[in-house]
């Protein structure tokens, strides 16, 4: 009876492992990225009429179609802006955006850029040229710091507006702050790149490519946040008594699509029975249903064993 016991208990842990692993294959959910040409803009960025039919410009910025999308010059007191012209549909979506800060001075430059999600658009104001009190999330790309910090500028900041609340000029932020990190993407020498990603209802993460080629380095996430339905994209530049040349290379949009795991389903259930085991919730009546097939052949399997002992016990006894 003991090696009984024993073999029940192996079997069970088994099962336990086996349903375990299984419902960690449910819930990793697998991604598609289908390119948003809306919100895509590539050299050389106008067609023959010189215009864009997704975004537009305006501002001091201007197109060099060789080149870039210059937001603002090397120079002092200028702003420029790029905006999409229709607000981002999907629900979930990632954002890739190649980019260049650069200018003549090595000590003082900035004020820096700001890239945009938000329910209005192309409405100039004093936040790195975009209005304040917006509703939304706006990451700042901020490379002229104007109080002391513990850390080290540039710094990439993400603040989520609510409509209401003041960007804190100040301290750079620092109040606003929802998420941040310090990053060399100034005159940089590698192709200098942020990747946005949103899901909704899980959150915001920010990624960076300045070290290396296809190398991305995690800058912030902020988790459990949502975003206002059908936001525009827009990138704005402003400078000040110090200045440097920010440029729009490119942007790549895609929508995430979020894929439900290709799990084998039951005989039953591709025959179209229910069992009266099956899940209620889908993509979890597979590995209950082998769950619950093992369970059933341990129990046989016991059994079988125990009805062998019994025989073997009784021909003993008639042996003596």
């Amino acid at each position: 009876m003991p090696r009984i016991t024993n073999l029940c208990a192996l079997l069970l842990a088994a099962t336990l492992v086996f349903a375990a692993k299984k419902k960690e294959e449910v819930e990793e959910t697998p991604e598609t990225l289908v390119p948003l040409r809306t919100h895509s803009i590539y050299a050389p960025y106008v067609d023959q009429d010189l215009q864009n039919r997704w975004f537009d410009f305006g501002g001091e910025a201007y197109v060099n179609t060789n080149k870039h999308i210059r937001l603002t010059q090397d120079r002092q007191s200028e702003t420029g802006w790029l905006w999409s012209r229709l607000p981002l549909t999907p629900a979930n979506y990632q954002i890739d955006i190649e980019f260049k800060i650069s200018g003549g001075s090595g000590h003082l430059f900035g004020d820096g850029m700001a890239i945009w999600l938000t329910k209005s658009r192309a409405e100039y104001g004093t936040v790195f040229g975009s209005k304040d009190k917006f509703e939304g999330v706006g990451i700042f790309l901020d490379t002229y710091a104007n109080a002391r910090h513990s850390y080290s500028f540039p710094r990439i900041m993400a603040m989520i507006g609510d409509g209401r609340t003041s960007y804190d000029l100040g301290s750079d932020g620092e109040k606003n702050s929802a998420g941040a990190c310090s990053a060399s993407i100034r005159r940089n020498d590698i192709k200098t790149m942020i990747r946005i990603r949103y899901k909704k209802d899980k959150g915001l993460e920010v990624l960076l490519q300045y070290k290396g080629w296809d190398e991305w380095t995690p800058c912030f996430e902020i988790k459990n946040m949502t975003l206002p339905t059908m936001p525009y994209l827009g990138m704005t530049a402003i400078t000040g008594e110090v200045h440097d040349a920010h440029d729009i290379i490119s942007i790549a949009s895609n929508s995430i699509v979020l894929n439900p795991p290709n799990l084998q389903m039951d005989e039953s259930v591709k025959k179209g029975r229910k069992s009266p085991f099956s899940a209620s919730k889908e993509g979890e009546g597979s590995w209950f249903g082998t769950l619950f097939k093992l369970i059933l052949l341990g129990g046989v399997v016991a059994g079988a064993y125990q009805a062998y002992l019994k025989f073997f016990l009784k021909g003993m006894n008639k042996r003596f």
